[in-house]
C-alpha cells in the first residue's frame, strides 16, 4: 500500500467533512472525479501555515534533493521510520498534510501463483471521506510543488490484513486537524499517526474489476463491487 485511491468528491465537501471551514485560494465546486488516482500525478492535498489551510496540487512521489536520481521517488513512508529516517526527516518536521480521499485500492495475491490477483476497493463504513496522513515538500507562495508528497503507511491488522500487509493510515477528522497544525512538535505528530488512526473495522472491502489495473481507466465503474472474484 498504498498504490492507488480515489478523491472523487468536490474540495467543499471535504473540507466540511474535515469540519476546516473556508480554505485559502479559489477552487472550482465541481466533483474531483478521480477514481483512480496513481503515482507520479498531481494530487489534491491539505496543509496548513500561518495564513491559513490550502488546497493545493502537488506530485505523488518524494525524494530529497540529495537522493533525486538515486532512486525513484518514493510514494509511501513507513510509520515505523518516517520520524527518524534522514529520508524523510526534512518534511516530517514541517510538511505534515492531509490526502482527502474516498478509499484505496489494494490487490490480493494468490499464495499459490502470485502472478494471479484480485483488486478489492477499501473504504470507511458508510462511505465518509477519509483523511490520509501525509508528509510533503510544501509548496511556497502559490509555485508548484517540487519534491512532492508521500502517503503514510502502517501495519495491517485483523481482517484487512489478508487482503493486503499494509494500509494507510486514516486519521478521524479531529486527529487530523491537529496533524495539520503548523505548532505541531514532531514527537506529538508520530503519536498522532502511531495511536490515533482509524481502527480496522471501521472499513469495509469488496473485490472490484481488475480494469482498476489500468491508469487509462478512471471511471465510477471502478469502484463497483464485482460478483465472481478471482481471489
Amino acid at each position: 500500500m498504498c498504490g492507488r485511491f480515489t478523491q472523487y468528491r468536490t474540495v467543499d465537501e471535504y473540507a466540511k467533512a474535515l469540519q476546516l471551514g473556508l480554505l485559502e485560494g479559489d477552487w472550482s465546486n465541481e466533483p474531483l472525479a478521480r477514481y483512480n488516482v496513481a503515482p507520479q500525478s498531481r494530487v489534491l492535498l491539505l496543509h496548513q501555515d500561518d495564513r491559513g489551510t490550502h488546497a493545493t496540487r502537488t506530485q505523488w512521489g518524494y525524494a530529497p534533493h540529495w537522493a533525486d536520481g538515486k532512486r525513484p521517488p518514493a510514494i509511501n513512508a513507513r510509520i515505523e521510520t518516517a520520524a527518524t529516517s534522514r529520508f524523510w526527516g526534512a518534511i516530517w518536521k514541517k510538511g505534515r498534510v492531509i490526502i482527502p480521499a474516498d478509499g484505496w485500492y489494494e490487490w490480493k495475491k494468490d499464495p499459490d501463483n502470485p502472478k494471479v490477483k484480485q483488486p478489492y476497493f477499501i473504504r470507511l463504513k458508510g462511505g465518509a471521506p477519509a483523511f490520509f496522513a501525509g508528509i510533503a515538500d510544501i509548496p511556497q507562495d502559490g509555485e508548484e510543488g517540487a519534491g512532492g508528497f508521500a502517503i503514510i503507511t502502517a501495519a495491517s491488522d485483523e481482517g484487512m490484513v489478508d487482503i493486503h500487509d499494509r494500509r494507510p493510515v486514516v486519521l478521524p477528522p479531529d486527529v487530523a486537524r491537529e496533524w495539520l497544525e503548523p505548532g505541531l512538535l514532531p514527537e506529538r505528530a508520530e503519536d498522532l499517526a502511531r495511536h490515533h488512526d482509524t481502527p480496522v473495522e471501521a472499513f469495509e472491502w469488496y473485490p472490484v474489476d481488475r480494469a482498476v489495473g489500468n491508469v487509462k481507466n478512471h471511471g465510477p465503474e471502478l469502484i463497483k463491487k464485482i460478483d465472481n472474484p478471482l481471489l
